[in-house]
């Protein structure tokens, strides 16, 4: 199994810049979309040729276009349920495909010290929960926090904020330490720094490598060594770019 996974930063902007032909390119048998931001009709609409495949969607129910997840598959999908006790925001959908549960997640930014900030922990702690039951799946996604200093670029200018807090860490601490998941970006990919997989569309982030590394590709214990290899789609050039964040990339065998 071929599994993309990307923030495409709202699917029909990113259509417009080739992002959906970059999808198609990769010949992958099942796609984890973050940051959707359209309603069904539209989702279907930009994703052209892609609109034939099995699809779930979960957008926000309570802000409209904002957020929105969804899974694509070549084979028949078999939704899973909701994380906790709502999913009318729009950050997570997971179903059986295959004969594997996957999952699409958008955590939220979050604030430090506010209402937001809340949320993102609540939400993070929903997570673990649910991994803690599914040793034998998969998490795709945005996870709006860099686990390490080498998972950011500029980590000292974010001491103190959201997307680098300690609280938020150690959530991710956690998964990887007692629920024994693995981030298969950091496996693959050595001790870092990076592989980076979000920079600013602004000033020359992109072109420095100043960037976060929160795209992820979170595999449970019992599926992990399943996974043989994984990579990071960034664009080649600025200009190539169709989103702030580039995809990841994992195979599976069975």
């Amino acid at each position: 199994m071929k599994l993309v996974s990307a923030n495409v930063n709202g699917i029909r902007a990113a259509a417009r810049r080739g992002g959906v032909e970059w999808l198609i390119a990769q010949e992958a048998d099942v796609i984890a979309l973050q940051e959707v931001r359209a309603t069904d009709d539209q989702l279907r609409a930009a994703l052209g040729p892609l609109a034939d495949w099995n699809l779930l969607h979960s957008p926000s129910e309570v802000r409209a276009g904002h957020a929105g997840v969804a899974l694509l598959s070549r084979w028949p999908i078999e939704p899973t349920g909701a994380l906790g006790e709502s999913d009318d925001q729009g950050r997570w959908i997971a179903g059986v495909t295959d004969g594997l549960e996957v999952a699409s997640v958008y955590v939220h930014t979050g604030q430090a010290g506010t209402t937001a900030q809340d949320e993102k922990h609540r939400f993070l702690a929903a997570m673990g929960k649910w991994m803690e039951q599914r040793p034998g799946a998969v998490i795709c996604g945005d996870l709006n926090v860099a686990h390490r200093e080498v998972d950011i670029k500029n980590w000292k200018g974010n001491i103190g904020k959201a997307g680098f807090l300690e609280s938020e860490r150690a959530y991710l601490d956690e998964w990887y330490g007692r629920l024994g998941w693995v981030d298969l970006g950091r496996r693959f990919g050595g001790e870092g720094p990076g592989p980076y997989t979000w920079w600013s569309w602004r000033g020359k982030a992109f072109d420095n490598d100043a960037g976060w590394r929160i795209d992820c590709v979170l595999a449970g214990p019992g599926v992990a060594d399943r996974c043989r290899g994984f990579a990071v789609g960034r664009a080649a050039t600025y200009a190539e770019r169709w989103s702030d964040h580039a995809a990841v990339v994992s195979e599976f065998v069975s």
